[in-house]
């Protein structure tokens, strides 16, 4: 172990997310053990585990730190087209999804019946269904509760999607997330004011709109 380093609570805290979030990154669920973490942070099990009582709890606080993150960095900016605001938002939880792969599959799998998980991951879909919600041009107010359930149910698909590709991979990148912002225009199309996409897939099939893979 390396000499321990005085730190204030808020910051120890911090410290051992960012060495969990390492390992759960890095090793499947079941290979992280506590006493490791421990380790490299340069604290003692008793400091660890005062703080997150169980692999669990230290998981949760992972996840919920990263989908806060998630959360931040996506931005739907009416600024932008539909197409753009997707893009941008899809690639930053791609990102996230490639660069911790075992995190989001111990999530989705392994603790696919845990409560406190299960919240976190609500929560954000909640998030993002909301900004898109406000974002999206309604045909009338009537179709607010449609385009919702809409918009739940996709985010639902484009989790499900995620997942199973990061567990085979059987296509690219461009074009998972491409599906997916395909999936969601032809949901949408019917209960807009006008289409959101009009040129819409802009590329022959095989490479994404932005021609990135």
């Amino acid at each position: 172990m390396s000499p321990r380093q005085r730190l204030a609570p808020a910051d120890r805290r911090a410290q051992l997310l960012a060495v969990g979030a390492r390992f759960f990154a890095t090793h499947p669920y079941a290979d992280v053990l506590m006493e490791e973490v421990a380790e490299a942070a340069g604290v003692s099990r008793a400091l660890l585990y005062r703080h997150f009582p169980s692999k669990q709890a230290l998981f949760a606080a992972v996840y919920q730190q990263a989908a806060d993150q998630l959360l931040a960095e996506t931005r739907f900016d009416p600024a932008d087209s539909l197409v753009e605001q997707l893009i941008q938002g899809l690639d930053v939880h791609l990102d996230y999804f490639i660069a911790n792969r075992n995190a989001v599959l111990a999530a989705n799998r392994v603790l696919a019946g845990d409560p406190v998980i299960q919240t976190i991951m609500t929560n954000e879909l909640d998030a993002l269904r909301a900004r898109l919600l406000a974002v999206l041009p309604l045909a009338d107010a009537s179709a607010h509760d449609t385009l919702s359930a809409v918009l739940k149910s996709w985010l639902v698909f484009v989790q499900v999607l995620c997942v199973d590709w990061l567990t085979h991979e059987t296509c690219t990148r461009t074009q998972v997330r491409d599906v997916c912002i395909g999936a969601v225009l032809g949901a949408l199309r019917p209960l807009l004011a006008e289409d959101p996409a009009p040129d819409w897939p802009r590329q022959g099939p095989g490479t994404g709109a932005s021609g990135l893979s």
